[in-house]
């Protein structure tokens, strides 16, 4: 994401030390009063558990009925679908896994660790869009994993996950220099317990102000034969807006380009076999993917090249897969209306209760 043309137009807290200092802010998910150190993890609901976290066995990405974990293969098409797809160049575009090997180098994709929190400490970093960050503290140090290796440019995304609180932490251009003076773009702190959003207008380590993990496509996840999320994109251009669920835009291309939020559904009948023979090495990885994209989608949350989806970098997807995935074509999705699985606005949680069927 090109954070230096992400739009600051929306939500703004007025005094943000004022606002700190009087009141409770509801942050990414739990509650944190000001000047609060380490958060508390919220105790979880009775609803349906999501998916495991690698590695955290004990924690859930996010509830089950969480719009992340909803099944939108009969909603109906959003009646902007058209337009945006061709805005989009999806005619002419095919999509592009935004992780794999590197031999020799650094895999690409958004690195994630669960962290060791007897042994990792927690520090305060000083962030550029401090107003709309979490002050933490995060479990950030210099051998935390981030987005393209130490001495990257770009995002630096780094992604932290305490196995034994289930929060997740989330920094945008990362840069570990020392306890006291290490510093990031912004950042988000998130309850994987909780369906609570960020305050509307804010945004998080992307600039759609949703998290970034529970939209990634793990390695771990397609080799167990199930994906059962959704996977987070980008788009070249977008709308200076956003819609449910994201609380942040970084768009200036009007409403005739999508909007942060946007969710996409590739069509029912393409299948694996369209692009690989059965038997074919990696053919069946590829339609664990494609079975994911037609249950639960793509959602819009970061400007980029166009139909670029991500992945985690560890562990290092293997080079066919990555390019048979490459030939998934753009033109066989739709976008949805998803609007109907709102409960609250300032929630993820979704329901089909009241949603017609497309």
């Amino acid at each position: 994401m090109d954070n230096r043309g992400r739009s600051r137009l929306g939500f703004r807290v007025a005094s943000a030390a004022a606002g700190l200092a009087c009141s409770a802010l509801v942050l990414a998910g739990m509650p944190v009063a000001a000047g609060a150190s380490n958060p508390r993890a919220v105790t979880p609901t009775t609803t349906p558990k999501g998916p495991p976290v690698p590695g955290a066995p004990k924690c859930q990405m996010f509830p089950g009925d969480n719009v992340w974990n909803t099944d939108i293969s009969t909603l109906p098409v959003n009646k902007d679908s058209a337009t945006w797809m061709a805005h989009m160049a999806a005619s002419t575009t095919y999509l592009h896994p935004d992780f794999g090997p590197d031999q020799g180098g650094y895999p690409y994709g958004i690195p994630w660790t669960v962290i060791n929190p007897k042994t990792q400490p927690f520090i305060h970093l000083s962030f550029e869009y401090g107003d709309e960050s979490d002050p933490g503290p995060y479990p950030f140090g210099p051998n935390t994993p981030i987005e393209g290796d130490q001495n990257a440019s770009g995002d630096r995304h780094a992604l932290m996950v305490d196995p034994a609180t289930c929060v997740l932490y989330e920094l945008w251009d990362a840069h570990y220099v020392s306890k006291r003076a290490s510093t990031a773009g912004s950042g988000a702190i998130w309850s994987l317990n909780s369906n609570a959003l960020r305050p509307a207008g804010w945004t998080s380590a992307d600039a759609a102000g949703l998290p970034i993990l529970p939209g990634l496509l793990l390695y771990q996840e397609v080799l167990s034969g199930k994906v059962d999320h959704a996977i987070r994109f980008t788009a070249e251009c977008t709308d200076d807006a956003f819609i449910w669920p994201a609380r942040h835009e970084a768009g200036s291309c009007g409403a005739d380009y999508p909007p942060m939020g946007a969710r996409f559904r590739l069509s029912a009948s393409f299948k694996a076999s369209d692009i690989c023979r059965a038997g074919t090495p990696y053919c069946a990885q590829l339609a664990v993917v494609i079975t994911a994209m037609q249950q639960y989608g793509l959602i819009l949350a970061d400007n980029g090249s166009n139909w670029f989806f991500q992945g985690s970098a560890f562990p290092q997807w293997p080079l066919t897969l990555v390019n048979l995935m490459k030939e998934i074509p753009a033109r066989d999705f739709v976008a949805v209306n998803e609007s109907c699985l709102q409960v609250s606005a300032n929630s993820a949680q979704a329901s089909t209760a009241n949603c017609p069927r497309g």
